[in-house]
């Protein structure tokens, strides 16, 4: 039944809703200002004239375009590679008696509470000592890695909640352990997955301090580590930085509208339960 939402709501999250857009809104007035706009009346200053000036300049040259590039390969891969060995790992460990299970996927979560700043130098290190460093490989392989305990550990609690009927029907019925992953759990776990897969694109998309340890080529830089160029060879044009944050912002923007939806469904997975 579809219920109707108190007048109060409205009046407290409209505010909430424009405070949180007012930093879009402003980047956005500073990208589409021109750079003589800006250094004469301030970036505090409503446009004079809007002009498409900043996005030209910060797409010139290609090094946005290749380091978006970048950054979807580098995404995909890990997202489609950290998912696929989380549910695989997840459903071992959720559905069958492996010695020390607990304590396997109590270890693969701990790597997620160590501080990434004491690990720069080793990881750098390792991916020198194994001649994949300043490689995309190299970064997808550190992406992997680092996201794979907490991915697992969620899959995990959802595929235990699974009901135990349908497990044993699918054994029943002549199953095997790799058909009922791919044909009951899998399907049964896209909520999860989807969730999974919004906040990994989010997170290994804006990721910078991984990139910077691994890589230090211009031209096989994502994103972030891009922007963070543009930035030092435009230190004063500010709307030549706001119109490549801008675009760069647009993708991870696409991905969460795609997966709205399921993102919702799988957040709320288990909490009438």
């Amino acid at each position: 039944m579809r219920t109707t939402r108190s007048p109060w709501f409205h009046a407290v999250m409209i505010p909430f809703t424009l405070l949180w857009l007012a930093p879009i809104v402003f980047v956005l007035f500073v990208a589409l200002r021109t750079f003589d706009d800006i250094a004469t009346r301030g970036l505090g200053a409503l446009p004079a004239a809007l002009t498409l000036d900043g996005f030209a300049t910060a797409l010139a040259g290609g090094q946005v375009a290749t380091a978006l590039a970048n950054s979807a390969v580098v995404t995909v891969c890990t997202v489609v590679a950290s998912l696929a060995l989380a549910a695989i790992a997840a459903y071992a460990l959720s559905r069958h008696r492996i010695p020390a299970r607990r304590t396997i996927l109590l270890v693969m979560l701990a790597g997620n509470l160590l501080p990434p700043q004491i690990l720069l130098i080793p990881v750098s290190r390792i991916a020198q000592g194994l001649g994949i460093y300043d490689t995309l490989f190299a970064l997808v392989v550190v992406q992997v890695g680092f996201g794979l305990g907490f991915y697992t550990f969620v899959l995990h609690g959802f595929m235990r909640a699974l009901p135990a009927e349908v497990f044993e029907a699918a054994l029943l019925d002549g199953s095997g352990p790799g058909r009922t992953f791919w044909s009951i759990v899998l399907p049964l776990c896209r909520p999860a997955l989807a969730a999974l897969a919004a906040l990994a694109t989010t997170w290994i998309y804006n990721d910078l301090i991984w990139a910077m340890t691994v890589l230090q080529t211009d031209t096989k830089f994502p994103i972030t580590a891009a922007l963070l160029n543009l930035q030092g060879g435009y230190s004063s044009s500010w709307n030549v930085i706001a119109a490549g944050s801008l675009v760069a912002a647009v993708p991870t923007a696409i991905v969460f509208f795609v997966f709205q939806r399921h993102f919702v469904s799988g957040l709320l997975v288990g909490s009438g339960k």
